[in-house]
């Protein structure tokens, strides 16, 4: 099933006309010489606590408003951000990090170490490497305003990287937001960084705003990334949400909006054909796509199960669906590491490179015990990328015997639905499609979504304890023989249970007005550094 034999019908007669029917799009009179750049986002904004979700939107929402203790560059290397730089000790074993001068809250107090160390602890609650440190973690002290200081039991010398992460971000906020249950959403957005969320003008699925917090010193460095100086050239960017992808492609087009996130790749061909855009990939690692199994009730439960599952699906057809036919906008099959990173490696891959037979995976079913079980498939109809995904996914299992319930929502309610461990016949849910940053994924420290930690794991609460024991070999090994061994063990472990499917690694492009400059490659929309001409 392709995305394009699915939409064409509806996208032809968009375009057949004189102009696509668009939603009103006029910006509110805040005076002739404020520069407002005007951003179309993939999703709806419905979270915004970086912490407490991962969705992307809010991911990308988080870079806008908060700032991290390290920030990463174009070549994802951690880079000093918030704090001048650390020191090193004891065997590696103690971080003592000062933080920069002049970091104002929005709210106009200031940051201090204290703030910091509550947000990495709540963090640490949330986030799989942040468990990591934890799991290390003697202590973390603020001894005054400006220092942190981590005593490790054991030394990570990837501290800095997992400091920059994005996906959850390790954001800061002010303690007393900080301090708010790392399972439930903080009541307001208050960073440090250099754009300012404007709670007043905030109407879910319709706009977001930001303003440039006139009171934000970018460090001294050029911006590479979320690297170095946070130079705000607009007074003001409005994130319009659109979902219909044909009408914000053609605001595009008619210079209604400034920037489109992630237009619909059936459109990308118009759209290099306007004299006034460009399309291009910003985002040069992409994203991995996935489908995640709820591993504690029903029939995702049982890791045969998910092997027939996996078996089902042909990556290749799923991000046919998701990008088109143009094969260097994805990479299908892949395991679970990211291609062209030293841990990828072909342990269990014929689980995807050899397609079998309906009645084979049947049989497979059989064999796991499968009794016709109810299949809740989260679907989100709003999210043009997991739309595709749900519907050949959903197509692939059913021809293999599941009885599959596909459930159609908006992203955000699978945002807030998935945090539900109840069975299914009180609201539960066994499978959702998501994107995973692919950066990620080229390790398995970072590797979260195959972790195997049970309940303290992201949404699905696999339990593997041989993949958690061999990632923690694998931290400790300085030995790159060793570590290729674990990883080639690691992913056989991984195909054996299946944490999660792999569906592809997909590169999105996106696509701007030629009047806008500066945009910064990487793989989060930066809004720092971009002119508006």
């Amino acid at each position: 099933m392709k995305r394009r034999h699915m939409l064409a019908g509806s996208i032809a007669a968009a375009l057949s006309g004189s102009a696509l029917s668009r939603s009103a799009l006029a910006q509110p009179a805040i005076g002739g010489k404020t520069k407002t750049l005007i951003h179309v986002p993939q999703a709806n904004l419905t979270s915004l606590d970086p912490v407490w979700t991962t969705a992307l939107v809010s991911r990308n929402f988080a870079h806008m408003v908060f700032e991290t203790l390290y920030g990463r560059d174009e070549n994802l290397d951690p880079k000093p951000q918030m704090v001048e730089g650390h020191l090193v000790e004891d065997g590696g074993k103690r971080w003592t990090m000062k933080l920069r001068d002049g970091l104002l809250f929005h709210d106009g107090t200031k940051v201090l170490a204290r703030d910091c160390t509550a947000s990495l602890r709540r963090w640490m609650k949330r986030d799989a490497i942040g468990q990591t440190i934890a799991d290390r973690l003697d202590a973390l002290e603020a001894p005054d305003d400006r220092t942190i200081v981590f005593r490790l039991s054991k030394p990570f010398a990837s501290l800095p990287y997992a400091l920059a992460k994005t996906q959850p971000s390790p954001v800061i906020m002010p303690e007393r937001l900080a301090l708010t249950d790392p399972f439930k959403q903080v009541s307001e957005a208050v960073g440090s960084g250099p754009f300012r969320f404007v709670a007043g003008e905030f109407v879910s699925g319709s706009r977001v705003v930001f303003e440039k917090f006139q009171r934000y010193h970018p460090r001294p460095e050029p911006a590479s990334y979320a690297a170095g100086g946070y130079r705000v050239l607009v007074d003001r960017v409005e994130w319009q949400i659109i979902p219909d992808p044909a009408t914000a492609a053609n605001a595009l087009a008619a210079g209604e909006v400034d920037w489109i996130d992630a237009p619909l790749p059936d459109l990308l061909g118009m759209l290099r054909k306007q004299a006034g855009v460009v399309v291009d990939v910003l985002d040069n690692y992409g994203t991995l796509g996935g489908l995640r199994p709820n591993c504690l009730h029903g029939a995702t439960a049982n890791p045969a199960i998910r092997r027939a599952m996996l078996a089902a699906i042909d990556q290749v057809e799923v991000m046919t669906a998701v990008m088109g036919d143009d094969r260097k906008l994805f990479r299908a099959p892949v395991g679970y590491f990211l291609p062209g990173t030293p841990s990828e490696n072909d342990a269990g891959m014929d689980a995807v490179r050899r397609q079998r037979s309906p009645d084979e995976i049947k049989g497979m079913l059989k064999a796991a015990g499968y009794a016709g079980e109810r299949v809740v498939l989260m679907h989100p109809t709003d999210q043009t990328f997991y739309n595709a995904m749900a519907q050949v996914v959903g197509q692939s299992l059913r021809q293999v015997g599941i009885n599959l319930d596909v459930q159609a929502m908006d992203w955000g309610t699978v945002v807030q639905r998935r945090t539900s461990k109840e069975p299914l016949e009180k609201g539960g849910w066994s499978l959702f499609p998501a994107g995973y940053p692919a950066a990620e994924y080229r390790d398995p420290i970072f590797a979260g979504n195959i972790r195997g930690n049970g309940g303290n794991a992201w949404f699905g609460w696999p339990s593997d304890p041989k993949i958690e024991a061999m990632r923690t070999q694998w931290m400790d090994s300085t030995d790159e023989t060793e570590r290729k061994r674990l990883d080639r063990e690691i992913q056989a472990q991984a195909f054996e249970t299946v944490p999660f499917i792999p569906l592809g690694q997909y590169l999105m492009p996106t696509a701007w007005r030629k009047n806008l400059t500066g945009l910064l490659k990487g793989p989060v929309p930066v809004f720092w550094n971009v002119a508006k001409g």
